[in-house]
């Protein structure tokens, strides 16, 4: 069905994973198209409780394939075709997302795993904000999303100087949640990803709508949409579930529903 990328369920987690592993994953129109594909396709699958992207090879996602770019190139277009549907998709998706990071995100690769909810990285691994070195700004929803992780002087920072982030200084930014050892990586992504699973996954989706909502409405207005949310939450069998299992003094056991 993809072809740069590969599409994996296993065990309630959605893997998606770059594969282009020549060019450190490196985009092009197909590869984001598949992308927005697939994380469409894992948002709609009841079975799916998580979601996780990741590269093959040495690179999480080294961003734009440079080679297929040249003068008469229009980056706005690029955004506004590939770029921005891909983001947006992941961007609406109330499942949750985690980018598990094994060695390079620069560029457009770096803005995609800010669209993610958790980052997790390798040892090995490194963000680097690289539009700088060849003149552009950082695109994809990197700017969006990383000064609000970071702040707005720090995002200038990453942003203008395009130095590396390596994981220790990525954790103290809280730019990672986490970080595994390279021998054991895809191990630790997996045990994460099911923790993320056991939890009550509607509600996971509502949290995210609410934190986007309070980037906008007056606060009032976001007790409103918080109360319409809590009942939507209350209404769901994992809700239920929780109550059971408090009153029973046991660890409930969501589904998902």
């Amino acid at each position: 069905m993809f072809e740069t990328i590969q599409y994996e369920l296993k065990e309630s987690v959605a893997y998606i994973s770059l594969n282009r592993p020549d060019t450190l994953n490196a985009f092009t129109a197909q590869m984001n198209h598949e992308i927005r594909t697939a994380v469409k396709q894992a948002s709609t699958d009841d079975s799916v409780r998580c979601i996780v992207l990741r590269g093959e090879g040495r690179a999480f996602c080294s961003g734009q394939d440079l080679s297929v770019i040249d003068e008469d190139t229009k980056l706005g277009d690029i955004l506004t075709d590939y770029y921005g549907p891909m983001v947006q998709q992941l961007h609406s998706c109330e499942k949750p997302i985690i980018a598990a990071v094994n060695g390079a995100a620069a560029g457009a690769g770096f803005s995609l795993a800010l669209a993610a909810d958790f980052r997790v990285m390798a040892e090995k691994s490194f963000f680097m904000n690289a539009f700088i070195h060849v003149g552009l700004i950082p695109d994809s929803g990197n700017l969006y999303y990383l000064k609000r992780l970071v702040g707005d002087a720090k995002a200038l920072e990453i942003s203008v100087l395009g130095q590396r982030i390596k994981p220790d200084e990525a954790k103290q930014l809280g730019l990672t949640t986490a970080v595994y050892s390279n021998e054991t990586f895809e191990e630790d992504v997996h045990t994460f990803a099911q923790q993320i699973v056991q939890l009550p996954t509607k509600a996971i989706g509502l949290i995210k709508r609410n934190i986007k909502a309070a980037e906008h409405l007056k606060f009032e207005d976001f007790l409103t949409y918080e109360a319409q949310s809590q009942s939507i939450a209350g209404a769901t069998d994992d809700h239920q579930e929780g109550m059971k299992a408090f009153a029973e003094k046991r660890q409930p056991q969501f589904s998902g529903q």
